[in-house]
């Protein structure tokens, strides 16, 4: 039987090089069989391994003090008080997106529940975090279409809300599109559960659908490799997603938890069986023997190695005690959730796979998860530019009223309504604020039995990144952490997923390794720990690789989701101010794209001064006295108050903080925020400087610019649907 398609070398077909293939064989103490050979090739792969990155990763913060589970879980998960704890953590499904959009974003957002459900926590809310080439092409309209329709459609029928996201449009994104899901779950503290396999003799139950063909190296082969101009022919290691098969999951592994029927519980994600049995018996410290003839498949004829590497969807495996077997099947049965007993706990500290009777493979446990290679990056900094420069869309002499109509209308700060409201962001009756709405999305606690609220957010900026790795990313922790202090909320815990180029190349070696210590040192000047996260690496088509693209999603606590501000500017007469330590710069600011023209630097970040900023923004933002609250991002001051105008309904007359103008009204940098209220209460906030009032019909710029708020709306919003997306086939 040959495995991966060649007959002479199968290692290397399956992503192994002549080095690994020698110590498999060397831990084995002979040559692996085929299936043994398949489940290593996964197991050892960069998307089950972070062979090139875990050592990096641990230089990353993983302790505070609201900490309930870390790294190594299928989630992080955080203590928010009464007795509650919050589970969350973000993914990638980047690779099975940019082939089949619309299964790859649908099943990425599947499996990050999985990861919520298999912590014990019930999921709650879906974010997303999507990058895609120019909207000019009609290769990126075409995965940006359906990989929205994936994510709705999974969402919206399984009934848990999508709430927040950010969708960025980039030419390096062309070939390898980015979808990172995360997820957020809520459940009382004594139903957590941990992955690690339990008690020598208990028995190893298989949860939910059937396991067939689709998916057979997907995630873990996908992500492990760059894609090509042949990626038609990997569309059958896309997984196939069931929300209603997830939805029934859900529910019979929560009411498993609640009557304490499981030991342990695991999500089926990358490589299937393999990795799921073999992490909980390296966590457990036991062995598993696991027969493939009891697992029910939906194709008859499959061989053990394609059942071990399935990746077929809605799936859990789960440990029970055998006096408990009988509990667990009446409960499944209910819920009409196929369950079938396909193993045992052993002593072995080996993972044995059976077909019936026939040993089929064995493999030591420490092989396939705590020896597997790791190596050393070997960064190098490039010594000339990478990426090349965008397209000029401006001109450089433009007036400062065309500059803001041509920012309003870029893909990347233009409004996304028509993508997020294909989403339901309010199933569920948690959601405070809409996407939208408030520079984070807030969720109360009332209905699980706990007081106030939490907030929750993700963000990236990989053109940032790409500019300078290290400070781009301080940036972005510092981006996410400003949306939480906006609507009041002290951050707990942060997740993350690395979204880079192929680590053996030199520059991206050098981008990852400046990029997490970024992480490292912003996260630590915050006091945030790093719960968990996921690492995508390969990213790259012929044109190079993509920018650099850490992406990070937080949790917060706030008291009182009622006296939460809103981005939109709420009565005439209250008045506008500038809070925090914004420095503005045009260097990798989105006025700098449209010119045609990419940075190679950003100016440097006083972490101190950015932590003590957050605090009192968070104070602010908690005291129910502002009415407006919104952070300077993309586009600068003057786009942050165009949102605030636009959302408001409202015009603005502003007169200008500094000079040079164009610096003053477009450029970019961390710590920026825009607040709006009655003057006392404006006045009463430490550093505010006053720049406006509320009023009128139009936005009034002194000696810039006046531009009535309908003609800023009609911009904004008719951008993404009109100017790029009109007449596109909704049917392809």
């Amino acid at each position: 039987m040959s495995v991966g398609g060649s007959a002479t070398v199968p290692h290397r077909e399956l992503g192994l090089t002549d080095s690994e293939y020698e110590g498999i064989c060397e831990r084995l103490g002979r040559d692996p069989n085929p299936l043994e050979l398949a489940v290593f090739s996964l197991m050892w792969s960069e998307h089950c391994a972070y062979k090139h990155s875990k050592k990096l990763l641990r230089e990353l913060p993983v302790e505070g003090p609201h900490l309930l589970m870390g790294p190594g879980e299928n989630a992080g998960v955080v203590d928010v008080g009464d007795d509650l704890a919050v589970a969350f953590k973000v993914e990638s499904h980047n690779h099975p997106s940019a082939v089949e959009p619309f299964q790859g974003a649908a099943t990425g957002v599947g499996g990050i529940l999985r990861d919520i459900f298999a912590v014990g926590a019930r999921p709650i809310a879906v974010l997303d975090s999507l990058r895609f080439g120019e909207l000019e092409s009609p290769r990126s309209r075409f995965l940006f279409d359906w990989a929205v329709k994936g994510i709705g459609h999974y969402g919206n029928s399984i009934g848990v809300p999508t709430v927040g996201g950010e969708v960025f449009f980039e030419a390096p994104y062309e070939q390898n599109c980015l979808v990172n899901a995360m997820c957020v779950g809520i459940a009382p503290r004594e139903r957590l559960i941990r992955s690690a396999a339990a008690g020598v003799g208990n028995l190893v139950v298989l949860l939910g659908a059937r396991t067939g063909r689709d998916g057979i190296g997907g995630a873990s082969v996908l992500a492990s490799a760059e894609l090509s101009a042949e990626d038609d022919s990997k569309r059958p290691s896309v997984q196939i997603g069931d929300p209603f098969e997830e939805s029934k999951l859900v529910e019979c592994c929560l009411e498993l938890l609640e009557g304490g029927t499981l030991r342990s519980l695991q999500d089926l994600g990358a490589a299937g069986l393999s990795s799921s049995s073999s992490e909980m018996a390296s966590k457990g410290e036991v062995g598993l023997d696991i027969d493939v003839s009891r697992v029910p498949l939906r194709e008859a004829d499959m061989e053990p190695f394609e059942i071990m590497i399935s990746e077929s969807q809605e799936r859990m495996l789960c440990v029970v005690e055998p006096p408990r077997l009988a509990e667990l099947m009446d409960v499944c049965e209910r819920w009409d959730v196929r369950a079938a007993e396909i193993g045992i706990v052993t002593d072995t500290r080996r993972l044995r796979v059976f077909d019936g009777d026939e040993l089929a493979g064995d493999m030591p446990v420490e092989a396939l998860v705590d020896d597997c290679p790791l190596y050393h990056l070997e960064p190098v900094e490039p010594a000339q530019r990478i990426y090349p420069e965008p397209a000029p869309r401006l001109a450089r002499d433009a007036a400062p009223a065309n500059v803001l109509l041509e920012l309003l209308g870029a893909p990347n700060v233009a409004s996304k309504r028509w993508a997020f409201e294909q989403y339901d962001a309010i199933v569920g009756s948690r959601t405070v604020r809409r996407p939208a709405t408030a520079d984070a999305a807030v969720l109360m606690l009332a209905n699980d039995g706990g007081s106030g609220a939490i907030a929750v957010s993700i963000d990236g900026n990989g053109r940032r990144v790409a500019c300078e790795p290290y400070t781009g990313s301080v940036e972005t922790v510092l981006e996410c952490a400003r949306n939480l202090a906006c609507v009041g909320a002290e951050p707990l815990g942060l997740t993350n997923c690395l979204n880079f180029g192929n680590p053996e190349k030199g520059h991206v070696a050098w981008q990852l390794t400046r990029s997490v210590e970024g992480l490292r040192d912003a996260c630590l000047a915050l006091g945030v720990p790093v719960v968990g996260g996921n690492v995508s690496l390969y990213n790259e088509g012929g044109e190079g690789p993509i920018y650099p693209t850490p992406i990070v999603g937080m949790v917060g606590k706030l008291p009182d989701p009622a006296a939460v501000p809103g981005i939109g500017f709420a009565a005439d007469g209250h008045a506008i101010a500038l809070v925090g330590p914004f420095s503005p710069s045009l260097e990798g600011s989105e006025l700098e794209k449209l010119r045609g023209r990419l940075s190679r630097s950003l100016p440097a970040v006083d972490l101190e001064e950015q932590a003590r900023a957050l605090a009192s923004l968070r104070a602010a933002a908690r005291s129910g006295e502002l009415a407006t609250v919104h952070d300077i991002s993309e586009g600068g001051l003057l786009v942050a108050i165009a949102e605030c105008c636009i959302e408001g309904g409202r015009g603005a007359r502003i007169e200008l903080p500094s000079s040079p103008a164009e610096v003053a009204l477009f450029g970019e940098g961390p710590g920026g925020v825009v607040i709006a209220g009655p003057p006392e209460a404006v006045a009463a906030v430490p550093g505010a400087r006053l720049i406006g009032a509320v009023g009128g019909d139009d936005l009034e710029v002194e000696g810039a610019l006046s531009m009535p708020v309908g003609r800023l709306r009609e911009v904004y919003e008719g951008a993404i649907p009109g100017a790029y997306l009109e007449g596109l086939d909704r049917t392809a």
